[in-house]
């Protein structure tokens, strides 16, 4: 346990906010004390004398940094890609993963590019086709060929500091007559390697169904709002009972706004009958980074303005999603010894316009924009 004698002198102290961690069940009037990029104290009060710099954050919620499960972040490369570090890392998402922007051919160039060199901690999951996702014109499974397990499994070892799993795209347009197959592909790939699979639905050849009955605990399914065919909602506007009966043996649930893959229609009746989405993550590229998407902190208060707390929307784009990726000892909480990755937001109040992918505006009394960005220990905005 950390002592006032054995805790290092303080790089940076946080002072005057309301810490908001779910990570610990945490809402209070607290201080946060950080040195050598970890987080070391969080007080009621921490002596200003103790620390190199000392910001204030009065009137400030004080977050853990939130943690992104779905960008698209090869700039460069993928046609959807953004530089991660002035549209994430800048808007409160200190820790992001990658969906499959590189597959095994594109990834080593990822790495050095984005993944080791960006301020934001970034991961990934390694599309299933070895092209990953390069072209606006041509689907990525569209020919299985792309599809080449034995390198895609050395490429995840070679990098498993780094590769949280798999991704596959089954829309039509992205995996052609292949959908079957890849799904087939992409299940023995994961089961090998020990990795979950996330799967982007909608549109497809292969029914939601059958692509439940290829998921285990730990897979997630992004999209889970989506407005397409053959989404979380049947024909009559219910949860269907095989998406039920996956959440019930452990399979994840994701948001993925997206351009095309939130209604707020789909989210109200699902909410209304008690199916909440166990992460809340952007899929911002883009395409919609200036419009709908905007950042993940918008995405959250569409979820509070849904009728979420604060507190239950915050846990599922920090806590929970770390989880999902395997990093929650690393990241998505204060405690001490965790990565210091520390967000303090404004709760502005007002009339603000929130849209879902298909441009129907809501009108929302509160968003959230970063006052002070902490990544590491290390200030970005202040």
């Amino acid at each position: 346990m950390l002592t006032e004698a054995t805790t290092p002198p303080l790089d940076l102290l946080l002072t005057g906010g309301t810490v908001v961690d779910p990570s610990q069940g945490l809402r209070a009037k607290k201080e946060v004390g950080l040195a050598q990029g970890r987080v070391v104290l969080v007080e009621d009060m921490i002596p200003r004398a103790r620390a190199r710099r000392v910001i204030d954050c009065s009137g400030l919620l004080v977050t853990p940094g939130l943690v992104d499960l779905h960008v698209h972040v090869y700039e460069g490369a993928s046609h959807y890609g953004i530089e991660v570090d002035s549209t994430c890392l800048a808007t409160g998402a200190t820790t992001v993963l990658d969906l499959g922007s590189a597959g095994a051919w594109t990834f080593s160039g990822f790495r050095r590019s984005v993944i080791d060199v960006a301020q934001t901690r970034v991961y990934a999951l390694l599309n299933l086709s070895t092209t990953g996702m390069v072209s606006p014109v041509v689907g990525e499974l569209e020919d299985i060929r792309n599809v080449d397990n034995a390198l895609s499994a050395r490429v995840v070892r070679a990098n498993r500091d780094v590769v949280k799993g798999i991704k596959l795209r089954m829309s039509r347009p992205l995996v052609g007559s292949n959908g079957a197959e890849a799904l087939r592909l992409g299940r023995e790939l994961c089961d090998e390697l020990g990795v979950p699979l996330m799967i982007h639905p909608g549109n497809t050849e292969v029914s939601i169904t059958e692509i439940l009955e290829h998921l285990v605990a730990g897979d997630v399914l992004t999209h889970a709002y989506h407005g397409n065919e053959d989404g979380t909602l049947d024909e009559n506007g219910k949860v269907r009972s095989e998406v039920r009966a996956a959440a019930d043996r452990g399979v994840l649930f994701d948001v993925g706004h997206g351009r095309g893959s939130f209604s707020w229609d789909v989210a109200e009746r699902a909410l209304a009958q008690g199916f909440v989405a166990n992460t809340i993550s952007s899929d911002l590229h883009v395409y919609n980074l200036h419009g709908p998407v905007f950042d993940l902190a918008t995405t959250v208060m569409k979820f509070v303005y849904l009728g979420l707390s604060f507190e239950e929307a915050l846990a599922r784009a920090t806590v929970y999603s770390a989880r999902a990726m395997g990093v929650a000892d690393e990241v998505g909480g204060l405690r001490l010894g965790m990565a210091a990755d520390v967000v303090a937001w404004e709760l502005q109040e007002g009339t603000f316009t929130f849209y879902d992918s298909g441009d129907v505006e809501r009108t929302a009394r509160q968003r959230l924009q970063p006052r002070v960005i902490v990544k590491g220990g290390q200030v970005v905005q202040a």
